[in-house]
């Protein structure tokens, strides 16, 4: 509080001494209302974290935390579909509650749930809820990799992130709005999963975006510290994270779509120097204390797991989700949005409110989306000209006149692979203009590449177990396999042999059917 308290002092006296008399008089006047309302923050909120034992800024109970968490819950159960397998989930519950029992907050009450997504990602929010995609479960190999993951979504929870990110957007907005003279800034990672635009909670899409790289560090060192006191061997988070990031690297490979678990991936995992020595410190204090699991157990429960979109997921999914399988890309329309293709083009509507087109033309000139859209679309009066960085795919947008109907147009290009997509969407109610614009670019934003595995093709693809052979290659196996795209590839991912490896015989892998 000390340090706080100096810092706001000499922030007012570095403004004092390069303003005129009336500008000092009134940074003082600002300064004497901001000062009381920092410093009452700061002496109600500084909590000693559960998890670390320092001193955190935190701006409610833990009681206020669970109240938050059973709202946002409700909202993530009315916006994600949940996979309804019994014995599956009192298995994650069972495990997860394992490791939750010897974490700094053992006392917390933890809830555990499948989400029905393909995706490769996992979440959690406060006050002890913890969400794991069946996407995920789909490339774990043992049941130590399944408390990994569990540990290391506890581990935001025990340490609070999410309460202290939240605390620091408000102080920060809190600031502002009392000074005028201090801006929060919001980070995000590079890549955003899709289920972020679909998931009604704020609180969960921080959680699927990542709580940044020094809390996502400071989850894995208390995850691997979990994973020691409950019995496992944390070297299983490095094998996880390794799993995840070759899963990323084949995405961007096949795609020039890099989407990670909470997108934070820049290196891998056995060349990240801080999180190898945050493990093997952990690592240090396990001599003895790793159990034997019975790794049957983990394959009865995953055996039979649907890989990739189900029927259950795809119909539950996102309000008005298109997907165009021959370019290969979706995004979200308006909700109740009218929909129309051709081969090449889409378009969605609603009456007397605004429509959207999508184009494609054929990239032939190396140039920044924003010239794109001055040069070949003639439109060099653009306002609210902002650029797009979505999913690892880069673009330009803005607001013009449409010359044809006189009306408010949102225009944006997009990049992906050797194509540029024109978005033009048109506002037809002129009452409405911001609401209606806001529809339009949130849509824009959803636009990214279709992963692999994500769309359904009427038939639910399953996991099963078998036995390695002595010859067994995963390039023989795949000739066969019902995987309709890279099947190989997606076979080693499942089985932790990307981009190489072979198992001995007598390994259990697991193939689809």
């Amino acid at each position: 509080m000390l340090r706080l308290n100096l810092q706001v002092s000499g922030f007012g006296n570095q403004l004092l001494s390069n303003t005129s008399t009336q500008a000092r008089n009134c940074v003082k006047g600002v300064a004497r209302l901001m000062l009381p309302m920092v410093l009452c923050a700061a002496v109600v909120s500084c909590a000693i974290n559960p998890a670390t034992g320092g001193a955190n800024l935190v701006l409610m109970s833990e009681r206020k935390e669970k109240e938050i968490g059973l709202e946002e819950h409700e909202k993530v159960l009315d916006s994600m579909p949940i996979f309804e397998d019994e014995q599956l989930l009192a298995y994650v519950r069972e495990v997860g509650n394992n490791v939750a029992k010897v974490s700094h907050r053992p006392d917390l009450d933890y809830y555990f749930h499948i989400i029905d997504s393909p995706e490769i990602n996992a979440f959690a929010l406060p006050g002890g809820y913890v969400y794991v995609n069946r996407g995920l479960l789909t490339f774990m190999n043992s049941e130590a990799e399944l408390a990994a993951v569990l540990a290391h979504e506890i581990g935001h929870i025990t340490a609070r992130h999410a309460v202290q990110q939240q605390a620091r957007g408000a102080l920060a907005k809190t600031v502002a709005t009392v000074g005028g003279i201090v801006t929060a800034v919001v980070t995000n990672s590079n890549y955003v999963g899709s289920q972020i635009s679909e998931v009604a909670s704020i609180w969960a899409q921080t959680g699927l975006s990542g709580f940044g790289r020094e809390h996502e560090l400071e989850a894995d060192g208390l995850g691997a510290q979990y994973l020691v006191a409950a019995g496992y061997d944390p070297a299983a988070m490095i094998e996880v994270i390794t799993t995840l990031k070759n899963q990323e690297d084949f995405n961007r490979k096949v795609s020039n779509n890099g989407g990670g678990y909470h997108g934070l991936f820049a290196t891998h995992p056995r060349n990240d120097k801080r999180l190898q020595e945050a493990i093997a410190a952990v690592g240090n204090l396990s001599d003895g204390a790793i159990e034997e699991i019975d790794e049957a157990v983990f394959r009865k429960k995953l055996d039979g797991l649907i890989v990739g979109a189900s029927q259950a997921s795809r119909t539950a999914d996102a309000r008005n989700r298109y997907y165009q399988s021959l370019l290969g890309y979706t995004l979200v329309f308006p909700e109740d949005w009218e929909v129309a293709e051709t081969t090449t083009t889409v378009a969605a509507s609603a009456a007397d409110t605004g429509s959207i087109n999508i184009e494609v033309q054929r990239l032939r000139d190396n140039i920044e989306p924003r010239v794109f859209i001055r040069d070949k679309l003639g439109i060099s009066n653009l306002q609210k000209s902002e650029p797009l960085s979505q999913y690892r795919l880069i673009g330009h947008t803005g607001i013009t006149v449409s010359p044809e109907s006189g009306k408010l147009e949102r225009i944006a290009v997009i990049y992906l692979g050797p194509r540029a997509y024109i978005f033009r969407g048109m506002i037809k109610d002129a009452s409405a203009v911001d609401e209606i614009d806001g529809q339009l670019l949130a849509s824009i934003r959803t636009f990214r590449a279709i992963q692999n595995g994500e769309t359904f093709s009427g038939n639910e693809l399953k996991i099963k177990y078998v036995q390695a052979s002595e010859f067994f290659e995963f390039r023989i196996v795949a000739r066969t396999s019902k995987i309709a795209n890279y099947p190989e590839e997606t076979l080693r991912l499942l089985n932790g042999y990307y981009p190489t490896g072979t198992p001995e015989s007598g390994d259990w892998i697991k193939l689809v059917e």
